[in-house]
């Protein structure tokens, strides 16, 4: 009954506008007022403090600046244009384009609102300069931002592997083939919503052209290869990837392409700062929500309650991607992850489910709920730059949100889909 309340309280001040940090503070605290436990509470600085202090959490505000400093530095225009000679003569051009730069740009930055907010902009005004609904332009770059953060580098697998111990190398290597097959997915959306619509597409390229493209958007194509190339070769860490990120992000972007200079740099830091402090505080207010479910044992609770209706491993695994899904609808990717992992990975050790694997269900889920009202941060990001209304932006999105729930299905069911590239590359 306890458990059915905490959450209860913590999604309806969610649903009345408290912010999530907020949120889950408030709902720790009372808790443990409520249970006679106050003088706990000066413990809930200490547990937001260790919860934010991990080697691996640093990679979070360097993949957050990568990302602004690539949107500023001309690197996503040069992306959409290498992306649209390569696909944009296929039916539904453009809208193949906006989830080709996608995967293009996911392996730069682990986000999915900085897709969505900059390399999204650039995709919707070619689509709507082309004859392209604005709604359809919008659902199909809401759905492709999902893309960025399955792909390596991710900043959702870094918060992942940061609470579990699980190396973020081997899932940054289990996202891979995961999210080609979401774009794959999205694509053949696409293709049948453009065929039914009558969509236009581009002319066929000339090899001369995509040539030129290519060599335009080189050294932007090439951070992805520095990135992962430089953590399977054991050459640094995925933080200090990160780091390399930001640092070629901005060589590439002030001193080669000239599209900001170093009085840009302070509006750009700044910016990385407020979004890497909102991403943190989550972190740090889940972690004292957390430390609350050990405390009162809900963890064994949930695995207790979970194997009372089923001792199946596969069936408790839909149970455990529907209450996923269901959380994504109210609360923040990142909190669903923070919150949620020190529950379930009691019952991964006891099914034996491999925590990689589990690790990639989970962010598969967080992507869902980054497509699903109440609180889809990637809706509200493509409403707010697009103009177009959640109601609207939520029905449009509905076959790319199939999409991915068929390939969430496939991880979960077939394990060697997520695992086969992480144990070719890291055998044990």
């Amino acid at each position: 009954m306890l458990v059915l309340t905490i959450f209860v309280v913590l999604v309806g001040m969610i649903l009345l506008g408290v912010p999530i940090f907020a949120a889950m503070g408030l709902t720790a605290a009372g808790t443990f007022i409520y249970l006679g436990e106050a003088a706990i509470l000066p413990m809930m600085a200490q547990r937001m403090y260790v919860a934010t202090t991990g080697y691996t959490l640093l990679a979070i505000p360097f993949f957050i600046l990568a990302g602004n400093l690539m949107n500023s530095g001309g690197i996503t225009h040069r992306v959409f244009d290498f992306a649209r000679a390569l696909c944009g003569h296929v039916r539904g051009g453009l809208g193949h384009v906006n989830i080709m730069a996608s995967v293009i740009f996911s392996g730069m930055s682990g986000a999915a609102v900085a897709d969505a907010a900059g390399l999204g902009l650039v995709e919707m005004k070619a689509m709507t300069e082309n004859g392209y609904d604005r709604e359809f332009s919008a659902a199909i770059t809401a759905a492709s931002s999902t893309i960025g953060p399955v792909i390596p580098p991710s900043i959702a697998f870094v918060i992942y592997g940061s609470i579990t111990g699980v190396s973020v190398v081997k899932l940054f290597m289990a996202g891979f083939i995961p999210g080609m097959l979401m774009a794959i997915s999205m694509m053949v959306a696409v293709y049948f919503v453009a065929l039914k619509r009558g969509y236009p597409k581009d002319p066929r390229p000339t090899f001369r052209h995509i040539w030129k493209t290519f060599i335009e958007s080189l050294l932007a194509l090439f951070m992805p290869v520095l990135i992962i190339g430089g953590i399977l070769g054991g050459v640094f860490t995925p933080t200090e990837a990160a780091v390399v990120a930001s640092i070629y992000a901005c060589v590439v972007g002030g001193l080669v392409y000239h599209e900001f200079g170093l009085k840009d740099l302070p509006s750009i830091i700044w910016e990385s700062v407020r979004q890497s402090v909102k991403v943190l505080f989550i972190i740090a207010t889940a972690g004292f929500f957390g430390w609350l479910m050990i405390h009162q044992s809900i963890p064994e609770q949930v695995i207790v309650a979970l194997t009372s209706v089923t001792t199946n491993k596969y069936i408790l695994l839909a149970i455990v991607v529907f209450v996923l899904l269901v959380l994504g609808c109210f609360l923040e990717g990142i909190a669903v992850i923070v919150i949620t992992v020190p529950i379930f990975m009691k019952f991964v050790d006891q099914y034996q489910i491999d925590p990689v694997q589990f690790g990639v269900i989970m962010i598969l889920c967080s992507m869902i709920g980054l497509l699903t009202p109440p609180v889809g941060m990637s809706l509200y990001a493509v409403a707010s730059i697009s103009g177009v209304s959640i109601g609207k932006l939520s029905r449009e999105v509905g076959p790319y949100l199939l999409g991915i729930f068929l390939v969430t299905l496939v991880i979960t069911y077939v394990p060697e889909v997520s695992l086969w590239l992480p144990n070719l590359l890291m055998p044990q």
